[in-house]
């Protein structure tokens, strides 16, 4: 309805001064927000922290996966489909382009930047197609190079898919390989590097939180390592598929141009030029399996890494990494001691931001209405989003374990207060002795419960009680030798073997 028609209310029917503040009137009782205040827009503040406060941590990713990024690729791919079908003479009149004409074409790739980045937001504008507006981009260059009577060679027998899919795997496949791979790898590496540096370092384990078998700590860091790289050896072996078949993924506008040709054959071949896995049989568009299997992949990787960072913010909160202080840094803005865990809990945080969009992702894109639906487009955008919330996580973790020290006095400490875990120790021993035939052996849990459970014991009654026992000379040695400390097993070797 028009403004001027609008009925009027009877408060609006009141003099201005009668009114109640609105929002357009907000000056009344909110007047540093009126008119006069300076646009955060148009000053170029980022709306999120990936690109704000954090973006030193994350820019690697832009890299790869910014919209910029990905027309650079698209860019790319359009140039070097043309270079292909010119070189295998695929069309009737086709010729090899010179040396120089190629190496003109693959400049238009290289030399995409800021001037470049606003020309085709320019083309956009009035195409309003993304793809179209690269196609068209490509076209202004051709005299330049000669080889504006090959314009119909640019797109050529493409749909937008072809593209995309293409650029999308390009650009994920190298954000994979060059920052999120190199970040992960080096979170790990500050993970074994204190595996093997603890691994003979004796420390009271906790199952449900309470005391039990004494383990060390490098083997407990080992753990997340073994576990941790597992799910790298499975990243880096990720296929990243694509496919150039046509609108409906049957080669019919190929067919239709030159029936003659291996058309198979030639997208098969492109596809591995750019270092992809060829995906023969696809619907318009890629099926995505492959975003999907990565996700899922890196995904789980982050709720491992997510529950060691859980594991040591509670070392921490009991004592047993002390946190090295950074010069200047602040604690707590009332609390002047506090040296708080902040890396770790980041690092959750943006862990569990980038399952959600990854979770996300893996869920929409397996899955399309028919032939072509564009709910992949929007969700394929916030790739970058999704890995950027891993990698800051990633960079808090290789920091985090950088400013902890082992406080070695309060493991022992602790160790010193619990000899009763080492009940399970005495009572497994009479076991191997009763079935040697050693009298007196009965009921070995249940005597051990009894001194045990629910009370502390020190060294002194603990080997009160196992001098009691009547074990043979050699177990009764072995077991009075033992402490808490000692009790770690395998543990140090199965830390050093990592």
């Amino acid at each position: 309805m028009p403004e001027s028609s609008a009925p009027q209310s009877a408060s609006s029917a009141q003099p201005a001064s009668a009114q109640s503040p609105s929002v357009a009137d907000s000056s009344s009782s909110f007047g540093f927000i009126a008119g006069g205040r300076r646009s955060l827009a148009d000053a170029g503040i980022p709306l999120g922290p990936l690109d704000g406060r954090y973006r030193s941590a994350v820019e690697g990713l832009v890299e790869h996966l910014s919209e910029a990024a990905l027309n650079r690729n698209r860019l790319h791919v359009e140039v070097e489909w043309f270079i292909h079908l010119a070189r295998h003479q695929v069309l009737p009149g086709l010729t090899p382009l010179h040396e120089a004409q190629e190496a003109g074409l693959r400049r238009i790739v290289t030399s995409f930047g800021r001037d470049g980045v606003a020309e085709l937001a320019a083309i956009e504008k009035e195409t309003v197609h993304d793809v179209k507006a690269v196609e068209y981009y490509i076209g202004r260059r051709l005299p330049d190079l000669k080889l504006e009577h090959l314009t119909p060679l640019v797109h050529f027998a493409c749909t937008s898919e072809d593209i995309n899919n293409l650029s999308y795997a390009v650009g994920v496949r190298d954000a994979i390989l060059e920052v999120w791979l190199p970040a992960a790898r080096a979170a790990v590496g500050t993970l074994r590097q204190m595996a093997e540096a603890a691994a003979g370092t004796p420390m009271l384990s906790r199952t449900h939180g309470q005391p039990a078998t004494p383990t060390t700590l490098g083997k407990e860091m080992a753990v997340f390592v073994h576990r941790l790289d597992r799910q790298l050896t499975r990243i880096g072996q990720q296929e990243y598929l694509g496919k150039i078949n046509g609108a409906t993924g049957t080669y019919a506008a190929h067919l239709s141009a030159v029936p003659d040709a291996d058309w198979q054959d030639i997208s098969h071949t492109f596809v591995e030029h750019l270092g992809l896995t060829w995906n023969p049989l696809t619907t318009q568009i890629e099926s995505h399996d492959w975003q999907a299997e990565l996700y899922a992949d890196i995904a789980r990787f982050n709720r491992i890494l997510h529950g060691f960072c859980v594991d040591v913010w509670s070392y921490i909160s009991i004592g047993y990494f002390a946190q090295i202080p950074v010069a200047g840094a602040t604690g707590s803005s009332t609390m002047p001691h506090k040296v708080n865990p902040i890396r770790f809990e980041n690092a959750e945080s943006n862990l569990e931001l980038a399952n959600a969009l990854l979770d996300s992702l893996g869920a929409t894109l397996v899955e399309s209405r028919w032939q072509r639906d564009l709910t992949d487009s929007t969700s394929q955008r916030n790739i970058g989003n999704a890995l950027g919330h891993s990698v800051l996580a990633l960079s808090n973790v290789t920091k985090g374990m950088g400013q902890l020290k082992v406080a070695d006095a309060v493991l022992a400490e602790d160790l010193d207060h619990n000899w009763e875990v080492l009940g399970e120790a005495v009572q497994t021993v009479m076991r191997a002795q009763a079935i040697a035939g050693v009298e007196g052996m009965d009921n070995p849990y249940e005597r051990l419960k009894e001194l045990t459970r629910g009370r502390r014991v020190d060294g002194e009654r603990m080997r009160e009680f196992v001098q009691g026992l009547g074990l043979e000379p050699d177990a009764e040695a072995r077991l009075i030798a033992l402490t808490p400390a000692s009790y770690i097993g395998l543990a140090a070797e199965l830390a050093r073997g990592i």
